[in-house]
């Protein structure tokens, strides 16, 4: 099947490209020809009209200065004609048959008189014919009508043999036809040149590109020219690359979210079988508090994944409302205070006293800040700080959400947004988190950028459309290390009031 379609490719050029040409070169070489024949033929034609002229002048006038019969002096002039050699001149006489000959021999009578009939009947007395004799010999004849009451003879014909012309127009045509033939077989062989240097390429991308369709992505191709298939192999090339990279965060993704699942798993299975068999009150609900926390990590990894799938599928909807940003913030910081505060890492919010309202999806944004609040600790050491700050920019929501921690490299920052994507293996996650959240903040017709250096931290900085613009930009310092450790979550209001 590959075979049949590579010679599909020089199929079509020869029929659609080589064949039309040549087609359009053998028909103006017929043109040639038959104009060449015209040009010949019509030479001979005149020459033996204007022969024709001077023979029937003179014996027109002949008998108009004499009062007499031309007879002898038509007789005279056939018999002595000097190019006798080239042309046999005739005299027909009054029924139609050949009395004088200048060669002296007399036709058959099976000769042709077509151009003597004609002339007959012709309004100047002249006509022309091309035959041939019954010895097989091309011929043009011409017959001139003169007044039979002045003569015996009722006219006078000439024919001359188209040997030599034939064999001329064919020398010509031979040319012309052998010139065509080399000009379709220079074609011919320059374009299969040409041809080949596109198939032989193409076929090679082809094999590479079947090679890739099996997971090999380790060939390259060989740019051989700086034309469209030199951009052809670079694109290949990219493509390959860009696959092998996905293909290596694939792997890394099932690997990593492997691990994120069996550690929970591993946690749930543990705790189950240790709660079976104790009496513990105090061991029991520390084994239940595991299970939970435990569960529900498990349930926003899959939160996480179904959520990608719906994105790739283009069936991720929004729920869109006007609400509050502040309150949604101000909640995902109530929900990592106490992880911060165990971990050693200060978590401050610089809250504004007010912000315009957002058109979005409640759910989806707080899901955005809990992703990048998440990453924010999650690549922090004890003792670092994480800030987050919303205020009012031109109209727009801005919310940063910055770290002193172990940052991001100048390399990986570009692709940090990419599905499946880890900078960093040793810590948790799944790697398409930051993905989902970028999907969502452009749905809102916002923006997420990061900025960081490794081993200084990271600031991620969200921008949302506001609806309406505020003039208020005072902020108040938070230092949630020193929150309430309550279980209950106070609302934001009273947060700041426990912390100033």
């Amino acid at each position: 099947m590959a075979k049949s379609r590579r010679k599909s490719i020089t199929k079509r050029w020869l029929v659609n490209n080589l064949g039309v040409i040549t087609a359009v070169l053998f028909v103006i070489a017929v043109i040639l020809v038959a104009a060449v024949r015209n040009y010949y033929y019509n030479s001979v034609r005149q020459y033996l009209s204007s022969q024709m002229n001077v023979i029937v002048g003179s014996v027109i006038r002949y008998s108009e200065e004499l009062g007499t019969s031309s007879s002898g002096e038509l007789r005279s002039i056939v018999e002595n004609y000097d190019q006798k050699d080239k042309i046999e001149l005739m005299a027909v006489d009054t029924d139609g048959n050949v009395a004088i000959t200048s060669s002296g021999f007399t036709p058959s009578a099976n000769t042709s008189a077509e151009d003597y009939n004609e002339a007959k009947s012709s309004s100047d007395g002249m006509a022309y014919a091309v035959f041939k004799l019954p010895t097989g010999e091309k011929v043009m004849a011409l017959s001139a009508v003169i007044d039979a009451r002045t003569s015996d003879y009722s006219a006078v014909r000439m024919l001359v043999s188209m040997k030599n012309v034939d064999t001329q127009i064919l020398i010509i045509a031979v040319i012309i036809f052998v010139v065509v033939l080399c000009i379709v077989g220079l074609m011919f062989f320059s374009g299969l040149f040409f041809v080949k240097s596109i198939v032989f390429p193409v076929r090679q991308i082809g094999e590479v590109a079947r090679r890739f369709a099996t997971g090999n992505f380790s060939e390259r191709i060989v740019k051989k020219s700086d034309d469209e298939l030199g951009d052809l192999c670079d694109s290949v090339n990219y493509m390959a690359n860009e696959l092998s990279s996905a293909e290596t965060m694939k792997n890394e993704f099932i690997s990593s979210v492997s691990h994120e699942l069996r550690t929970p798993l591993t946690a749930i299975k543990g705790w189950s079988e240790t709660l079976s068999g104790i009496d513990d009150k105090e061991m029991f609900r520390k084994g239940l508090r595991v299970i939970s926390s435990e569960t529900e990590r498990l349930s926003q990894m899959v939160e996480e994944l179904l959520d990608f799938s719906r994105i790739q599928d283009g069936r991720l909807t929004l729920q869109m409302d006007t609400i509050d940003i502040l309150a949604e913030l101000g909640e995902t910081i109530l929900i990592y205070q106490e992880r911060a505060r165990i971990l050693g890492i200060t978590l401050n919010y610089y809250e504004p006293e007010m912000l315009p309202f957002v058109y979005g999806d409640r759910n989806r944004l707080k899901q955005v800040f809990i992703n990048v609040v998440d990453n924010a600790i999650k690549y922090s050491d004890k003792g670092d700080t994480v800030s987050v700050e919303a205020y009012e920019q031109q109209g727009d929501i801005c919310i940063t959400v910055s770290d002193t921690g172990i940052g991001i490299s100048a390399e990986d920052l570009p692709k940090i947004k990419t599905k499946f994507f880890k900078a960093n293996h040793t810590r948790r996650g799944s790697g398409i988190g930051l993905a989902v959240a970028d999907e969502i903040i452009t749905m809102h017709g916002g923006s997420l950028t990061l900025d960081s250096q490794l081993g200084v931290g990271t600031t991620v900085m969200i921008t949302l459309p506001a609806i309406e613009p505020s003039s208020k930009k005072e902020t108040e310092t938070v230092s949630v290390e020193v929150i309430s450790t309550s279980e209950e979550a106070p609302e934001r209001k009273n947060l700041n009031e426990q912390n100033e």
